[in-house]
């Protein structure tokens, strides 16, 4: 059975109550469910944090024992160096997600200090993005 877990940045714990708008109205928790139900081959672990270290934690522990990391950074994704770096770092396959499509949005959301060094990534398909992830690391 793969291993895979999904990495959520900051304020990705308020969906749901959060610009339903661009996020939708569903709860990141009960996605999940759905999603772990559809892919019942893959064991699918959930990591979030709002604090930047705890995600460069998370990555440096999991980034040579899991078969793929899907990681939305967030916020993070534009800022975060430290975030790039352990992506570069680590071994295991990262594919970047983002729930809206980053492009269609500010244009400091148009820079990726994860994208060169991730597999893939997938943005602007709601939570659906995850599960195209998802479906990107098993045919890797």
């Amino acid at each position: 059975m793969k291993q895979f877990i999904i990495i959520n940045g900051p304020n990705l714990n308020l969906l749901g109550k959060r610009e339903p708008e661009i996020y939708g109205s569903e709860t990141f928790n009960d996605y999940l469910e759905g999603l772990r139900s559809k892919f019942k081959n893959v064991q699918i672990d959930y990591f979030q944090s709002n604090i930047e270290g705890e995600l460069i934690n998370k990555l440096q522990e999991v980034g040579f024992s899991y078969d793929g990391i899907l990681l939305n950074a967030a916020a993070y994704t534009h800022t975060s160096i430290g975030i790039g770096d352990a992506v570069k770092a680590i071994s295991t396959p990262v594919v970047e997600v983002h729930i809206s499509n980053t492009f269609a949005r500010e244009d400091f959301r148009h820079q990726s200090y994860i994208s060169p060094n991730a597999k893939g990534v997938i943005l602007g398909f709601g939570l659906k993005s995850y599960d195209l992830a998802i479906q990107s690391l098993l045919i890797l």
